[in-house]
C-alpha cells in the first residue's frame, strides 16, 4: 500500500528564531519512502538534519521575523496490514531487561510514576502479565479519558489526564505509557501520520497523531489508547520518554502558528 504524507504550517516571529522541527519521518521509515519533495521554506532558509539521543531526526533552521512557511510531503509504502497482535507477548522480569530498555521504565516530564503507581497497580495488578495487560490498560485509558480538541493543554501531565479525564491522543498515550511503566513494562511516546484507512473518515481536519510501543517478548509492539485498535498505515515521525522529548516544533523564542495542514492517505 502507497500512503501520500505531508504538512504545511507557516509560523511567524517577532524577530529571528532558532527553531528545531520534528517532522521528517523516522529514520527506519527512509527505506520505505518512495517519493519525497524535500524540505522548503518561503522565505528560503538555510536547513540542516542532526539525530537527538533517541535516534530521530531533527531539522533545525533559523526562521526569520515575518511570516515563515515550511512543508514536506512525501509517498511511502507500507504493508497494508493492522498493527500486529502479538496476544502471547510476554513481560520480561526488570532484572531482565536489556540496558537500554531502563530509561522507559521511570518517570519523565509528562509521565508522574510515583503518583500514578498505586493507581495503576490497584487497577492492573490482577490483569494477566503481558499482551494482555496492556491492553487491559489501553481499554481503560480509552474508557475513562473523553476526547476534545477544545480541552487541549501543552502543559497536561499523565496524573492531570486521569484527573481531569479529557484530552488529546497524547494525553491518552501519556497515561497508557506512565500505567505500563508502573506496572514495570517499558513503555515510549511515539508520534507521526495516521490516516482514516479502513476506518470511517473522521470529518475534523488531519493532524499528527501519538501512540505508544512497549517491550514484550523481547520486542517494541504498537499499541494505540485513543483508537484502542489495530490500524493500518501508520507513518512514524518520532519516539521519545514523553511529548518533551519529541516536540513537533520548539523555538527559542516566541512565535505563533499562523495556519497548519496535514494530509495522510492512501494513494495508487
Amino acid at each position: 500500500m502507497l500512503i501520500r504524507y505531508g504538512y504545511e504550517m507557516t509560523f511567524t516571529c517577532g524577530a529571528p528564531t532558532p527553531m528545531i522541527c520534528q517532522l521528517d519521518v523516522h529514520p527506519s521509515c527512509v527505506p520505505a519512502v518512495r517519493a519525497e519533495t524535500p524540505f522548503t521554506a518561503t522565505p528560503h532558509v538555510q536547513s540542516w538534519l542532526y539525530a537527538d539521543v533517541f535516534g530521530n531526526r531533527c531539522r533545525r533552521f533559523n526562521a526569520p521575523a515575518g511570516d515563515l512557511t515550511i512543508s514536506n510531503a512525501g509517498v511511502i509504502e507500507v504493508s497494508g496490514l493492522p498493527d500486529p497482535v502479538i496476544a502471547n507477548a510476554a513481560e520480561i522480569p526488570v532484572a531482565d531487561l536489556p540496558d537500554d530498555t531502563l530509561l522507559y521504565l521511570v518517570g519523565s516530564r509528562y509521565i508522574e510514576t510515583d503518583k500514578l503507581s498505586p493507581i495503576a497497580w490497584s487497577h492492573f495488578g490482577h490483569a494477566q502479565p503481558g499482551w494482555n495487560r496492556v491492553q487491559a490498560i489501553c481499554d481503560f485509558v480509552n474508557g475513562h479519558i473523553a476526547f476534545d480538541y477544545q480541552s487541549a493543554r501543552a502543559t497536561r501531565t499523565a496524573y492531570e489526564a486521569y484527573q481531569e479525564r479529557v484530552g488529546v491522543c497524547r494525553d491518552f498515550a501519556h497515561l497508557a505509557v506512565a500505567f505500563c511503566r508502573c506496572m514495570n513494562i517499558p513503555a515510549r511516546y511515539c508520534n507521526g501520520y495516521l490516516g482514516d484507512i479502513g476506518v470511517p473518515p473522521d470529518p475534523a481536519p488531519m493532524d499528527f497523531n501519538a501512540w505508544f510501543e512497549v517491550f514484550l517478548g523481547g520486542k517494541w509492539h504498537t499499541f494505540d489508547a485513543r483508537h484502542n485498535m489495530p490500524r493500518i498505515g501508520r507513518v512514524l515521525i518520532a519516539r521519545g520518554r514523553d511529548a518533551a522529548d519529541i516536540p513537533l516544533v520548539n523555538s527559542f523564542g516566541p512565535h505563533v502558528l499562523k495556519s497548519f495542514s496535514v494530509v495522510t492517505e492512501e494513494t495508487n
